[in-house]
């Protein structure tokens, strides 16, 4: 019978272990330390504490990264979870060199290096391209709401305002009684409760709140976030920002990222392209997005700056007598209509952002297919905004068999990156207040994101890190 394995607890080293010997050679920890040496962190901007024997000895802003880096690799966001695996995890130990920054360390380390977190990611993007895992032929554009770290019960909006204005108002009336009261009884002056003060302070900034909300024209505000809004998210309304991504199709590279507190994405088609340019230096051949990036005034800003991009379509442009299947001519200013009648011009709608030209039908009442058309009793009208023609040009690209199949891939290249960011690295909430705090995490979860596809890479035995160009 063969014996037991328990614990020497006796055991002593005839030399001290190495520790080279605790983490294997393919380990993700090593391709994290090769990756961060590689770097110039001064000159990517990370901040750099100035030669001085003066004060205690800090951490390094390397080993920082690499506690950052690796943590998150290992799903852990919290600076006091990274603070004990530090203490507790033989790889952070050994990436460390056995030594134990504190989660306020870290802290500082994130806060002071938010800009340098962005550039990191942007240098993640440029190695997958030099190694060739970008391949720069089609890229997809998408959002996805995550769910900021403020909680949406303390959200405050008009009607909540004034009702905490009238309690206020009224908890003030009774203590200025009872305050007059006791001055008129008791000899001496008589200090003002803490609580009628506590009481002014949050009148005070509850008139701030709706002042700032008319001013911003917002319809609600967190006391302590600000800049998230109330979105849909998994399933539910809930206070989160829009994160933005955009991935190449050859390994699945996310080449850009952003994070935006607007509620949809209607206008983050051409930014997003423009960060992929900045990052690497070109877009790709092809960019495709979903019918939430559908704007007319986004395919313009595209078509100017030599963009090509795919937008999905909505449903009702099917119609046949949805308004981008009338015809319309330039040199009478009219429209033509599936029918052959003609709508003439009636005026110019400037309520909008955007002024927009208005048609009108006039021989509605003759038509046999009036009801199809409209309901309105006065007869069709259609609006021509300023760049309806982007916007015919685009579902006129779009009639092609090679451009409705390249479409139909966009769902495969996007929507898998963030299952797996929310699904298997259980990123589902930011950790952090603040938009730019949630901008330097959403760098950070992109750049571990690249940097796992890339140690795939790595560990297969290709030729990866090389110094980086700036």
């Amino acid at each position: 019978m063969s014996k037991e394995i328990k614990p020497d607890y006796t055991t002593q080293f005839l030399l001290p272990p190495s520790l080279e010997d605790w983490i294997a050679e393919d380990h993700p920890a090593r391709f994290i330390r090769e990756f961060v040496d590689v770097l110039d962190l001064e000159a990517i901007g990370f901040r750099m504490r100035p030669e001085d024997d003066r004060g205690r000895s800090n951490y390094s802003a390397d080993l920082l990264l690499k506690v950052w880096l690796y943590g998150y690799v290992e799903r852990i966001y919290s600076t006091r979870k990274l603070e004990r695996a530090c203490m507790n995890q033989m790889p952070l130990i050994w990436l460390t060199g056995n030594n134990v920054p504190d989660h306020n360390t870290l802290w500082r380390f994130f806060k002071d290096n938010q800009k340098a977190m962005k550039k990191l990611f942007r240098h993640t993007a440029k190695l997958a391209l030099d190694a060739g895992m970008v391949g720069m032929i089609l890229h997809a554009v998408d959002g996805t709401k995550v769910r900021a770290r403020g909680s949406e019960e303390k959200v405050l909006d008009r009607e909540r305002i004034d009702e905490l204005m009238a309690r206020i108002e009224e908890s003030v009336d009774r203590m200025v009684v009872e305050v007059d009261a006791n001055e008129g009884s008791e000899e001496g002056s008589y200090r003002m409760p803490s609580e009628l003060a506590s009481s002014a302070k949050l009148r005070e900034y509850l008139l701030k709140a709706k002042e700032r909300m008319e001013t911003e024209g917002v319809k609600y505000l967190h006391p302590g976030e600000d800049e998230a809004r109330l979105m849909k998210c998994e399933g539910k309304v809930a206070l989160s920002y829009n994160a933005q991504a955009v991935v190449d199709e050859k390994e699945m590279i996310i080449v850009a990222e952003e994070v935006v507190n607007e509620e949809n994405d209607m206008h983050q088609l051409t930014f997003m392209i423009d960060a992929v340019t900045e990052n690497l230096g070109a877009c790709a051949d092809e960019t495709l997005a979903d019918n939430g990036y559908y704007a007319s005034e986004e395919l313009a800003k595209s078509e100017e700056k030599g963009y090509s991009v795919l937008v999905s379509l909505k449903d009702k442009y099917e119609d046949e007598f949805h308004w981008t299947n009338f015809y319309h001519d330039e040199k009478n200013d009219c429209l033509i209509c599936p029918m052959g009648a003609r709508l003439e011009y009636a005026y110019t709608d400037r309520c909008k952002r955007l002024p927009a030209k208005v048609y009108r039908c006039l021989s509605h009442k003759d038509c046999p297919r009036r009801c199809e058309c409209s309901s309105d009793r006065i007869g069709r009208r259609v609006k021509l905004g300023v760049y309806h023609k982007a916007m015919m040009r685009q579902k006129e690209k779009q009639r092609s068999r090679e451009m409705k199949a390249l479409l139909k891939k966009r769902k495969y290249l996007i929507e898998p990156i963030f299952a797996i960011i929310k699904q298997c690295m259980v990123f589902r909430r930011f950790t952090v207040f603040g938009l730019d705090n949630v901008r330097s995490q959403w760098a950070l979860i992109c750049t571990v994101y690249n940097l796992k596809k890339l140690y795939k890479f790595w560990q297969s035995g290709k030729p990866l890190l090389m110094p980086i160009r700036n």
